[in-house]
């Protein structure tokens, strides 16, 4: 089996130098959200890890992540793909198809046996034996499953993968289930979103690259690092929800002065995602960013959660279901009842004692 060249011989073939590849780990370290400590432990990697191997299955999906994914810009695709992973499998980029497609991926299943990456776009049709979504004439559910039995790892693309998008939504004619419910045995990232950030998938593959193993992931198997923050939380359209200044029409004056769109639907207080924090296309904007309200496209069913252009969201903690004056009312009156609360517990808690002491000294 020929040894696949790790990226400093990359770099080294090109007749790049020794501080372009340094200068490239630094980015790719700030990329990571790492802290300058790591550096020395990329270098490391990048110096002494082949590429890694990936096989990147489509199932039922529009192919929107793999578009997403070609506009990354840190770092671009162009980098991640011919030079930090070995994208040996393909069936929408690659130039090879049919039978000779698929003995590439054969291939690299025994080539190279538990050190590959199994990216998975689109859920997988269950109903009338998968005959819905086909490959090479066979079922992509029997497809993923091969493929994933030596998998060291898998990565769920986008909403279809993680979590059923609208092939799932209701009635699911198809019977689409998200990766999740097939691949079971196996290290499994989701990274939702329809499509998911271009910058964010490219971060995964490159701390699995860089230190061989997934990120530190939620209770949903999403990288922290990325879904750990509410849209809301960090949106330039917070101070006017604060304010109770609501968008009501696309058209009105509201809207051109770019107050908030929870009225107009935008599920950004109930959606974890790093769109107002990483955004789109090299950072130039978002869709809250464009003037549309967040769908909700990271979260579980968000498809079934509409009509998107009314306000649905139920976020009770936060009183979204209000303005800010009344939220403010609520708080104040939530803190009259504690303190009233309180002071009839001690007042109970005094005639208590008090009636306490009446008895000794009665009985004395």
């Amino acid at each position: 089996m020929q040894s696949k060249p790790t990226y400093a011989e990359i770099f080294r073939q090109r007749g790049l130098s020794r501080r372009d590849f340094l200068k490239f780990c630094s980015l790719t370290t700030v990329a990571l959200g790492l802290a300058p400590s790591f550096l020395p432990k990329v270098i490391h990697a990048m110096e002494t890890q082949p590429r890694t191997p990936v096989i990147w299955l489509h199932g039922l999906e529009c192919t929107c992540c793999t578009e997403s994914f070609i506009r990354s810009s840190h770092p671009i695709m162009a980098d991640i793909v011919f030079n930090m992973i070995s994208l040996d499998y393909d069936d929408t980029l690659s130039a090879a198809a049919g039978h000779q497609l698929e003995e590439v991926r054969h291939r690299i299943m025994e080539e190279y046996k538990g050190r590959y990456i199994l990216a998975c776009e689109g859920n997988v049709p269950m109903k009338d034996d998968g005959v819905y979504c086909l490959i090479g004439g066979d079922s992509y559910k029997n497809l993923l499953t091969e493929t994933a039995k030596d998998a060291a790892a898998v990565i769920a693309w986008g909403a279809c993968a993680t979590f059923g998008c609208v092939q799932n939504a209701d009635p699911n004619p198809t019977g689409a289930v998200p990766i999740s419910e097939i691949v079971t045995d196996k290290p499994l990232v989701n990274v939702p979103g329809c499509p998911p950030i271009a910058e964010v998938m490219t971060s995964v593959i490159t701390h699995f690259h860089t230190f061989g193993t997934l990120p530190e992931l939620d209770r949903m198997k999403r990288p922290k690092a990325f879904y750990g923050t509410r849209i809301h939380d960090k949106c330039y359209r917070r101070a006017f929800y604060d304010a109770g200044m609501f968008v009501t029409d696309f058209d009105d004056e509201s809207a051109r002065k770019g107050w908030c769109l929870y009225k107009m639907g935008c599920k950004g207080p109930t959606t974890y995602n790093s769109c107002s924090k990483t955004e789109w296309n090299d950072g130039v904007s978002f869709p809250i960013g464009s003037g549309h309200p967040c769908f909700g496209c990271a979260s579980p069913g968000f498809w079934d959660n509409g009509p998107f252009y009314k306000r649905l969201a139920d976020v009770s903690f936060l009183g979204t279901d209000t303005n800010a004056d009344k939220i403010g009312a609520v708080a104040v009156g939530a803190a009259a009842a504690g303190a009233a609360a309180h002071a009839a517990v001690t007042a109970v808690k005094k005639r208590k004692t008090g009636n306490s002491d009446e008895s000794v000294q009665n009985e004395g």
